[in-house]
Parts: C-alpha cells; structure tokens; sequence
C-alpha cells in the first residue's frame, strides 16, 4: 500500500533505541499513518504485540488498511495517548517493553482541511479528536483577551501575544473569526510581512496546543507508562518544538535522579531510586539528507531513556 499518508522521521533511530524484543508488548501513542507502527511490527514475532493509540478516526481507519497483514499483533485503541493507564488495564496488559511517541501533527492532517496550517483558508478546526467540542474557532472566538494573550505567550513564546490578543478581540467585536486565512489577515495587519511566518506558527502552534490539552497529555502520557514499563524496557519520543522537548527532557531528569536535594544548607539530601537511564545527552536531530527528503524533520529531536 502507498504510505502517502505520513512520511515517518527517524525509523532507524527509533528501532535502534526501542531494541524491539520479538515477543514484547509495545505501544505507539502516536499511531498516524502506521510508520513507525510497521517498523516495530517488522521486527515482532507472532507472539509480540503493538497497541496503536490514535484519536483521529481517519488515522486509525489508514492504519487497519496499511497493517492489516500483521492480524492480530497489532491492537487498535481511539483515544489520546494520556489515557495509556486505563487503556492498557482494559486490554489486561500488565507490563510493557518500550513507549514510542511521534508528536506533532502528520502531513495528512496538516493537508485535511482543519485549519491546523495557515497555508490554506481553512476553517479554524485544529482538533486532531473530531468527537471534541472544544475547537480553534471557540478558542479565538470566546476566550478574552487575557486568556488569548496568555496561550499564545505561554504556548507559542510568542513576543507580540497581548497585541495580537487585543486586534482579535478588536476585529471579532466587528465579525466574528471563522477561517485561518481570516486569521492570519488579522496578525498580518499587526506584525507585518517580515516576520508574519514565524508570528503565525507560533500563534498557530499555541492555538492548536490550547484546543488538544498537548502538553499535559504528554506528561500524563509518559507518568502513565512508566507503571508498565519493565526494567530495560525503553521510552522514545520525537517532539517537534521546545515545549514538548522541554517537558520529554524534565521528566527523563526527574526520573533519573538518585537523589533529592534538600535546598537548604543544614538539612541533608535525601536518598532517591532512579527509575530512568538516559540513553540520549543531547536530544538525536536528523541528518542533512533525511531533511532534504522529508522536511518536516528539520525541527525533530529524538531522546530516549531505558527502565533501570
């Protein structure tokens, strides 16, 4: 089957630090296009076990057809990755040998018209779970003006976050936002064309966290599997900004502490198990040559870390 759906970034790395046991239990939280999926499934015998987690319905549909050869070593779950505890207790899985998370948004969902891109004049959707009320539109059309502000500062890093707020809140009082293109008139006619690109992925990027509770999910992602994982069992996340980065690097930390500083002078450090090795110093980006086939790998950064 063509693979058209989403370009994987990193396989090779992803295989290499995952170490797939033949017959282990792993979970993709970020199933896509089934990728990575089918990279992990290549190296599983028939008694190994993926259980692919995806909201998007149109993910999970591609993924049946494109991992339909593998039966019943794969196991298909519609939900976000944040739920991976009750998930796996459903499926009566009780240990697992690796967490694998491609974060982001795939070029497909990119291309769907849902107004996660301000390519395109699209309506401002951005949910990646359609069965969600919350959406970009209510996000830009509803929040006030601090609230704006804030998402975009804390989400985006975006500089101009309170001016941006305040010409929203100026031009939906008018009409109300309904398309990206809309949208993106509205930050243009404040920031300008020389830094409209970089203004719009930020806004954008922080828009989209909003309305998919990204970050946190994430972090309740990787508390939830660390229950399941197994000693030497392995977590590899590919995040594509620096607040996913951020919060992959901080956990792996914390994880990996052995002890406890007690902030002050007269009081001793207390004793800590560590739970996590990190595998990786510095977060893996791809090379020059993978860049130039896939783009959308340019900002990835790759970490991993193992049960101890």
């Amino acid at each position: 089957m063509n693979s058209n759906y989403h370009t994987p970034v990193l396989v090779e790395k992803v295989i290499r630090y995952l170490q797939v046991n033949p017959d282990g239990i792993y979970v993709d939280g970020t199933l896509g296009g089934g990728g990575h999926a089918e990279s992990i499934l290549v190296n599983l015998s028939p008694m190994g076990r993926l259980i692919g987690f995806d909201m998007d319905i149109d993910a999970i549909t591609f993924s049946k057809i494109r991992l339909k050869k593998y039966g019943d070593r794969i196991a298909y779950v519609q939900k976000n990755f944040s739920t991976i505890k009750n998930s796996l207790d459903d499926l009566s899985i009780t240990e697992i040998d690796g967490l694998f998370l491609d974060l982001g948004v795939s070029s497909r969902q990119l291309d769907m018209m849902r107004g996660f891109s301000f390519m395109n004049d699209d309506r401002i959707d951005m949910r990646m779970n359609q069965r969600q009320e919350l959406d970009g539109r209510y996000v830009i059309n509803k929040y006030d003006e601090k609230k704006l502000a804030d998402i975009f500062l804390k989400y985006g890093e975006e500089r101009n976050s309170r001016r941006i707020a305040r010409r929203i809140i100026e031009k939906r009082t008018l009409s109300p936002i309904r398309t990206t293109g809309e949208l993106a008139m509205v930050i243009e006619s404040l920031v300008g064309k020389q830094f409209l690109n970089k203004s719009l992925a930020r806004i954008f990027q922080a828009i989209r966290i909003e309305v998919n509770n990204e970050l946190e999910n994430l972090y309740n992602a990787l508390k939830g599997a660390m229950q399941f994982l197994k000693t030497g069992g392995r977590i590899v996340v590919i995040s594509y900004h620096s607040l996913e980065d951020r919060i992959v690097k901080e956990f792996f930390k914390e994880e990996s502490k052995s002890i406890i500083k007690s902030g002050n002078r007269y009081l001793p450090d207390q004793p800590k198990t560590a739970r996590l090795t990190i595998l990786t110093k510095k977060p893996i980006i791809p090379d020059e040559n993978e860049v130039r086939i896939n783009s959308r790998a340019r900002s990835a950064k790759f970490r991993a870390a193992e049960r101890i």
